[in-house]
């Protein structure tokens, strides 16, 4: 399923998984712009209903579990490409 295997060796391949590092740091910053708003929708719906919204909790769980998956691979931590050549990353 996963047709961008960074796994062999030569100057074509570690072209290609510079490419998809930098296309994974733009995903990142999205995913961090979105927490954010995220962070605050939760904390005005936590004002006003006195408890955080569960999906919105869910969410914003699996939104850091991705940003994580990016990182480690951006930092050559891990060689699985993140969402969206993987699945979403659930939040249990």
């Amino acid at each position: 399923m996963n047709d961008f295997s960074t796994e062999t060796e030569g100057p074509r391949s570690i072209w290609m998984r510079g490419l998809l590092m930098i296309l994974m740091a733009l995903a990142y910053q999205l995913a961090s712009t979105l927490l954010f708003f995220v962070a605050i929708i939760q904390f005005i719906l936590a004002l006003v209903s006195q408890t955080p919204n569960p999906r919105l909790s869910a969410f914003g769980c699996s939104l850091g579990r991705y940003q994580a998956q990016n990182a480690n691979f951006v930092s050559f931590a891990s060689e699985e490409l993140p969402f969206p050549f993987a699945e979403w990353p659930s939040s249990d």
